[in-house]
């Protein structure tokens, strides 16, 4: 629980969590004032990995910045590709396949579940509980294999182009995408929420912990599982639709109690929606082309757009501005994590230090997503 702390300076001490600890999940420093067990002051210091992405964007032409966009949040890579190609085929005024839309849709809600699964397991082991983490990656080895089949790699995917994808699924590819939506389902109920979620050790170090208001999400910009579990059921695929979104039956996952339990449970519940949307795209899934007719060297004309999409963590989006030349003029790119760790050195005050942690784990955290 959150209590006021009231000391001297003479009664406190720094503790540096990180730059290198495994609470921290990469190379981020928060600079601690304690009293005792208590957080007094918590301060995000950033810049460790910074790797100046934007600045590369104006360097190079729109097509060599395209690897760039999974080594930000490379959890959730396929988002970031998606975001960054359709702000190019916005400015570009390219029409993407429906086909290619499809594709697209299956595979970075693959890539979403993924990154919820890896959450999911590192979280449950910050907390205390290493079996979990096997069950979890067990589960994201097998659509890494499915990815790898398509993208030719199981990590930083750049799958994506302009106007399409970089080539077709095949029979092989669904058949083992159908029975993964049926293997994740059946286990689920049993290994996932009978063994952690419903688990009263998890229970007590979640609930009424970290509470978030809508406000404070609003004041720092918070969107994603971190804004649903506050009670604000925002989803850039329901409420700024793109790609296939429309076309399929879907529910928003929100819990009103803002506590770090209700992020969880966010994220628990958009597995199950995001099996749902695979499924009905399969479903839905069009013959066709995979790619449009693009230009070899792509020279949009002079403007400025903004394309978002929902990532893993929350709206990630590209502000574009084009001069009319091969390269970008401009590329300013935002960060849902960025803004997601930017409350929490409000929230944390009073916490104590185990709490503040496991409030830490709740907002997922990607460190070279905020180091851009």
């Amino acid at each position: 629980m959150t209590v006021p702390i009231q000391c001297t300076p003479d009664e406190t001490f720094v503790l540096n969590l990180g730059p290198q600890h495994p609470a921290t999940h990469g190379v981020l420093r928060v600079k601690l004032t304690m009293d005792g067990e208590y957080v007094v002051k918590a301060e995000p210091v950033l810049g460790y990995i910074h790797r100046m992405h934007e600045k590369m964007a104006e360097s190079g032409t729109f097509a060599q910045f395209m690897p760039n966009t999974p080594r930000m949040d490379y959890l959730s890579a396929l988002s970031y590709n998606q975001g960054y190609v359709m702000a190019v085929e916005r400015a570009a005024g390219i029409e993407v396949p429906e086909r290619a839309e499809y594709i697209r849709t299956i595979t970075v809600e693959l890539n979403r579940i993924s990154s919820h699964l890896l959450w999911f397991g590192a979280f449950v082991l910050d907390l205390g509980g290493f079996t979990p983490l096997l069950y979890a990656f067990d589960d994201r080895e097998k659509i890494l294999d499915l990815l790898e089949r398509i993208t030719g790699s199981r990590l930083t995917y750049c799958y994506y182009r302009f106007g399409g994808v970089y080539n077709d699924i095949d029979d092989e590819f669904i058949a083992g995408t159908r029975e993964f939506i049926k293997r994740l389902r059946s286990r689920l109920p049993s290994m996932y929420h009978d063994l952690v979620t419903g688990n009263i050790i998890l229970i007590k170090r979640l609930r009424d912990i970290g509470f978030v208001t809508q406000e404070t999400c609003r004041k720092y910009g918070a969107t994603g599982p971190v804004l649903r579990g506050s009670g604000v059921q925002y989803d850039v695929r329901k409420n700024e639709p793109y790609s296939v979104y429309p076309e399929l039956d879907f529910d928003i996952p929100c819990y009103p109690e803002g506590d770090s339990m209700a992020r969880y449970m966010v994220r628990m519940d958009e597995i199950t929606q995001s099996l749902r949307i695979i499924e009905q795209a399969l479903d839905k899934l069009p013959e066709g082309p995979v790619n449009a007719k693009v230009p070899k060297v792509l020279k949009p004309g002079a403007g400025d757009c903004y394309c978002a999409v929902e990532a893993a963590r929350g709206t990630f989006g590209c502000r574009l501005v084009c001069d009319g030349g091969k390269n970008p003029y401009r590329l300013k790119l935002r960060s849902p994590t960025f803004s997601n760790l930017s409350l929490f050195g409000e929230v944390a005050e009073g916490m104590i230090l185990a709490d503040a942690l496991a409030f830490m784990g709740s907002l997922d955290l990607v460190i070279p997503c905020i180091d851009r």
